[in-house]
């Protein structure tokens, strides 16, 4: 689908998780910087905090402050031909966590780093349900002969409890809700697929699903050939969008995953989509290799979020 994309900064250190901010700004994580940055309109890059290990999703939470899944590190790679893309766990990995940031003083909160079967391994993107709780990923971690198996996991915004909702799944990325908050939907990022479960409160997946995904997920939708998925945001007529890697873009999925749009990106590593301005139609999408922000119109608005 053709569009016309602006550019709204560059020299960015692998940016992802963008959050629309109500003053036109974006911030969002430079995860090779270990950084959350704060991206104005016209393109100038302010650090606001500096939380180390791997910043990925974020999310604003119900106080204000910005929910951050923290992979605890990436070893990189860099060149002319592929840019900058992570390739294995981080030779100093300093463990997977959720952390709290106050913009005001870039103070940066551990919240928590385990769940009731072990320890987070590398939480990767989030989404703030209407009571306030979090919904997140977590991807695991890829070693030279290894990789972990991830799940999905929620949690109380205040630090008093947290627990596993879906487990295993295959590199389980980007997370979102429905417009009625009745439907989980989680990004394989290995599998090119989206899964979905309905939900009959808030943090709890419905019994009696009989999928084939931890849980009794069902298939949304995946992609053929070689095209990976990795964050996700929805837009207000419940379409999926899902930042796509190697064909890089934004894949729109329909709720009942018979309509699939492809939005085509200058940068195989497009990573992360949200949705801002007035009338909710901007998109705006990381390109991570190339360190890039940009933003375009998107067909419809923009799933306006709990706490945005």
């Amino acid at each position: 689908m053709q569009i016309k994309i602006k550019e709204i900064a560059t020299g960015l250190r692998f940016p992802e998780g963008p959050v629309a901010m109500p003053d036109g700004s974006v911030v969002l994580v430079e995860i090779a910087r270990g950084a959350i940055s704060r991206v104005t309109p016209d393109g100038k890059i302010h650090v606001v905090a500096t939380p180390g290990g791997g910043p990925n999703g974020a999310a604003l939470g119900p106080d204000g402050k910005l929910y951050v899944c923290n992979n605890g590190g990436f070893e990189w790679r860099e060149t002319p031909e592929t840019g900058l893309r992570p390739i294995a766990q981080a030779k100093d990995y300093s463990g997977g966590r959720i952390e709290r940031v106050d913009f005001s003083t870039g103070k940066v909160e551990r919240l928590y780093d385990a769940a009731e079967n072990g320890p987070l391994k590398g939480p990767n993107d989030i989404v703030v349900d209407r009571s306030g709780g979090l919904w997140f990923t977590d991807l695991g971690k890829a070693r030279a002969r290894d990789l972990d198996r991830g799940g999905l996991y929620y949690a109380k915004a205040d630090g008093s409890s947290i627990a596993e909702a879906v487990y295993p799944l295959m590199t389980p990325n980007g997370i979102g809700l429905s417009p009625d908050e009745k439907t989980l939907y989680a990004a394989e990022t290995q599998t090119g697929r989206v899964w979905k479960w309905a939900l009959d409160a808030p943090g709890k997946i419905a019994p009696g699903q009989t999928g084939f995904a931890a849980r009794g997920g069902q298939l949304l939708a995946g992609l053929p050939g070689f095209q990976l998925f990795d964050s996700l945001a929805v837009d207000s007529a419940g379409y999926v969008c899902v930042a796509t890697l190697f064909n890089g873009g934004v894949t729109a999925i329909s709720p009942d995953g018979t309509s699939i749009e492809h939005f085509a990106m200058p940068d195989p590593y497009t990573t992360n989509i949200c949705f801002g301005g007035p009338d909710m139609r901007t998109a705006y999408v990381t390109l991570s290799s190339t360190g890039k922000l940009v933003s375009f119109e998107w067909p419809r608005p923009g799933l306006k979020l709990n706490f945005g």
